[in-house]
């Protein structure tokens, strides 16, 4: 069985976007440097000499992306909690306030937590491995909840990064699909997204595949999140990059080296992951959906590879592929 099919995929219901969405995602203008650029619908033959993403003077953020008749669009993304596939900008500030205020936890904090949303850290534990609420689970066999928040916590200290900030450009993606939906330009045959191909942020040129789905995946939290698409991000890497890690994991196996590479250079995700990893700090366990702040640095330009593998003192593999191993194993 294909693992995303885990996720229980089944026809999506789209009316709940509609409604009202038109008008916002008519096209406008935007002034860059005082020069006046038409937004999507509208397209471009040349790509424009713009940062991707960039923000306006009142608060916008643009990507610029590429659409399969490989013309230029440039996109709203701008993350908000209104008329969108999820709110975006929800931190549990009632369970993690140093999360809230500074966008990364204490230890203090998560050593003295015993409940999330109202649930126990035992539930959530037990619903989030395999066979819980997914096939696949939310996080593997040896991992729970607690060792999980405090192992990406960690993790996120060491890339100089923090938990909103590493969600920001999966809910930019998000935002690009919405703008699509509400454009009916959603081959709603195949369930599919197929307008954009792929999108400049920050330097990098990444590539999106998504799909459709009824959802009822329901969230392993207390907090009414469903999950109802599919999404493929990736890409891929320049020579230099190549030749660095050669270079320095030369000596894995093909089989390992290949494996490394596709942690680092693709994540499988969905509307869950980036409101997990803003409201909890949580990028699932070491699953098929998790979705790694390494491979989050990587992909989105967030950091340069040597910076990433310097952070994590030239371990990168190990620290790739390595589990956050909980207190209580099986």
């Amino acid at each position: 069985m294909n693992p995303k099919n885990d996720r229980k995929i089944l026809l999506l219901a789209f009316t709940f976007l509609f409604s009202g969405l038109l008008s916002e995602a008519q096209n406008r203008l935007v002034a860059v440097d005082s020069i006046p650029y038409e937004t999507y619908p509208k397209t471009i033959e040349n790509r424009p000499d713009l940062p991707s993403p960039f923000t306006t003077v009142d608060g916008e953020v643009y990507v610029v992306a590429v659409t399969n008749e490989k013309k230029y669009a440039i996109m709203r993304v701008t993350p908000a909690n209104e008329n969108r596939i999820c709110p975006q900008l929800i931190v549990n500030s009632v369970d993690f306030p140093h999360l809230a205020k500074t966008g990364l936890h204490s230890d203090e904090e998560l050593d003295k937590i015993s409940s999330i949303t109202g649930r126990s850290l035992e539930e959530i534990t037990e619903l989030g491995r395999p066979n819980g609420l997914s096939q696949g689970g939310f996080m593997a066999h040896d991992e729970d909840i607690k060792s999980v928040l405090k192992g990406d916590n960690r993790l996120v200290k060491r890339l100089g990064l923090t938990h909103p900030k590493l969600a920001e450009p999966l809910f930019h993606v998000l935002n690009m699909m919405y703008t699509d939906l509400s454009l009916d330009r959603w081959n709603m045959a195949k369930h599919q997204w197929e307008n954009i191909r792929h999108f400049f942020y920050n330097d990098q040129e990444v590539y999106v595949m998504a799909e459709d789905t009824k959802g009822g995946q329901k969230s392993i939290f207390n907090d009414g999140i469903e999950g109802s698409f599919y999404i493929k991000l990736w890409r891929a890497f320049d020579f230099d990059e190549m030749e660095y890690l050669k270079k320095h994991y030369g000596f894995l196996s093909k089989e390992e080296f290949d494996a490394f590479l596709s942690n680092l250079s693709i994540i499988h995700t969905g509307e869950i992951q980036p409101q997990y990893i803003m409201r909890y700090g949580f990028y699932e366990g070491h699953t098929f959906w998790r979705t790694d702040p390494i491979a989050i640095s990587f992909i989105f330009g967030l950091k340069d590879l040597s910076e990433i593998d310097d952070a994590l003192e030239k371990k990168l593999p190990e620290v790739l592929s390595g589990h956050h191993k909980g207190s209580r194993q099986r």
